[in-house]
């Protein structure tokens, strides 16, 4: 999705329009973020310390190497939300052509673009992007089921409370093209993403920022390796034992950034609660109120949430 940014002579354009249109030298007020970026501290690099898993021992190796691997996304999911997934299935070359058919659909011009507008979800894209979601959520599966048993519960277990066989699966591109004041502008604000995992690719170029430890760490996502969010129903399901992350994404001068995520999730009917094994026995009370996934989308469409859930 491209990013609306200002109504212009009384129609919604979008950034890509804005700025091949005007070459301003300056972003509107409206986008300007500056009063909040201010004050806060030079965000670090993460290239050395955001986990990374090797999703092939978890299909093909012994039981003591599975073991292993599941004890690292386990402290990944606990102490960063987020981790680098390598040699999966998902080929470089099929990521190449899911962000070659963005591009060309974001390069058509405005008025034919607008022809795609209220088609069918699949359109323009369907074959590659119908493989692409599919190998993806090939991914995701698999890091479920080494999820639930890292957590100590049967492996089907998150699949089967989320009812993801019926769940839904959200792919959003974001198209960044280059700023005139990246240091007044923020692309995409801090958030969580709802649902279980998110998985992420980019087109080479760097934007991403998680926050860990209350502190912002710049993430480059290197090529053919995908980029997983833990969720904020996998962190109800864990009884917050699995955190989901706060991220945002930034622009810059110098080239556009273009961004594919796949959100994975619960049917909309799944009840979101703790796994009963997780709960706290001296307690005996879950962290986090039962409720819809469906209930929770609405809080969170209509603002009436006060907190993350």
């Amino acid at each position: 999705m491209e990013k609306v940014w200002w109504y212009r002579d009384g129609e919604i354009t979008t950034v890509k329009a804005l700025v091949e249109s005007t070459g301003s030298s300056s972003i509107p007020s409206f986008y300007n973020f500056a009063p909040y970026l201010r004050d806060e501290p030079i965000a670090a690099d993460a290239e050395d310390s955001v986990p990374i898993i090797d999703i092939s021992l978890l299909v093909s190796c012994t039981p003591e190497e599975q073991s292993q691997i599941i004890h690292q996304l386990s402290k990944a999911c606990s102490d960063w939300g987020c981790f680098m997934v390598i040699n999966h299935d998902v080929t470089e070359s099929l990521t190449k052509a899911m962000i070659a058919s963005f591009q060309e659909f974001f390069d058509l011009p405005e008025e034919e673009k607008k022809e795609y507008q209220g088609n069918h979800v699949m359109d323009p894209i369907s074959e590659i992007a119908r493989e692409f979601s599919k190998r993806n959520r090939e991914v995701v599966i698999i890091l479920l089921k080494a999820i639930s048993k890292s957590l100590g519960l049967e492996e089907s277990y998150v699949e089967k409370a989320a009812n993801f066989e019926l769940g839904f699966q959200l792919l959003a591109a974001n198209y960044y093209p280059t700023c005139p004041e990246p240091e007044k502008a923020i692309a995409i604000p801090a958030h969580y993403d709802h649902g279980l995992l998110t998985t992420l690719v980019n087109n080479g170029v760097s934007g991403l920022q998680v926050k860990h430890n209350e502190k912002w760490f710049n993430v480059n996502i290197p090529a053919n390796v995908l980029f997983v969010q833990v969720a904020d129903h996998l962190e109800i399901l864990s009884n917050g034992k699995y955190k989901s992350i706060a991220h945002r994404a930034l622009v810059n001068n110098k080239a556009t950034r273009m961004s594919i995520a796949l959100a994975n999730g619960p049917s909309l009917d799944t009840v979101m609660r703790p796994a009963p094994k997780l709960v706290d026995n001296e307690s005996d009370q879950p962290a986090y109120v039962e409720m819809t996934y469906r209930k929770i989308l609405e809080l969170q469409q209509t603002g009436r949430l006060r907190s993350k859930f």
